[in-house]
């Protein structure tokens, strides 16, 4: 996308909407798991809305759910957030493409609202040639839209019915996460071994006792320090 420049137009805003449609559906089970867990924890509607506003990050906020007793473990829950969210740090470097040619509030608009999906769908318009930044902030915006009603909708659901530890819903995390990673595969040659060596350590450190964020944070930077070796070797 040398040479080419980066435009913001209403037409890629509501093309980023449209795109995000299958996300929505995919994420809204995701919402009411956040919102039936922040019920059970004791979180009012109106804590969970601004949690769900104000973080927008559903791995950070189900990490911060399962870290909450009484009294609340501030310091920890914050911890944790803080290094799950982590990865959005290289997430905005990778789209610095587009996020360079943004000020003000198309700036920190986007960047308030950027997480893993839009981050996945936009990586993979700009690997097409995509110059339209408006798209990034249209899928966002309709994500945060639809996983604040999803949210609310699942703390009215579960102020109203007890869910079982285990139920099918509860899976619903999951299977998103492991949707997201399609649009950003870049082939065998190029992720497998970075993404192997992420799962394995993750595993490995789980089945040594290390609780949450850290098996997370241990299986994510080797892989990125793996990814970035093979990359300057690429380079060279």
């Amino acid at each position: 996308m040398s040479g080419a420049r980066v435009v913001f137009t209403r037409h890629g805003v509501l093309r980023g909407v449209r795109q995000a449609v299958p996300l929505v559906i995919g994420t809204f089970p995701f919402g009411l798991v956040v919102g039936v867990i922040s019920d059970a924890k004791g979180l009012s509607l109106l804590e969970t809305w601004l949690m769900s506003g104000l973080v927008f990050a559903g791995s950070s906020q189900l990490l911060a759910l399962e870290l909450w007793t009484e009294p609340a473990p501030i310091l920890a829950a914050t911890l944790a957030a803080f290094v799950v969210n982590m990865r959005l740090a290289p997430m905005g470097a990778a789209l610095a493409p587009w996020l360079d040619w943004l000020r003000g509030l198309r700036l920190w608009g986007t960047l308030a609202t950027l997480v893993d999906h839009s981050y996945a769908l936009s990586a993979a318009d700009q690997r097409r040639g995509g110059r339209d930044a408006g798209f990034l902030l249209g899928v966002s915006l309709a994500l945060w839209v639809f996983w604040m009603i999803s949210v609310a909708l699942g703390h009215v659901f579960g102020a109203a019915v007890r869910l079982p530890p285990g139920h099918p819903v509860f899976f619903a995390a999951t299977a998103t996460f492991c949707a997201i990673l399609v649009p950003v595969w870049q082939g065998v040659r190029r992720d497998l071994m970075p993404w192997g060596l992420a799962a394995g350590v993750s595993l490995l450190a789980w089945s040594a006792g290390l609780t949450a964020p850290w098996p997370l944070m241990a299986g994510a930077l080797s892989g990125a320090a793996l990814g970035a070796w093979l990359e300057l070797r690429r380079a060279r």
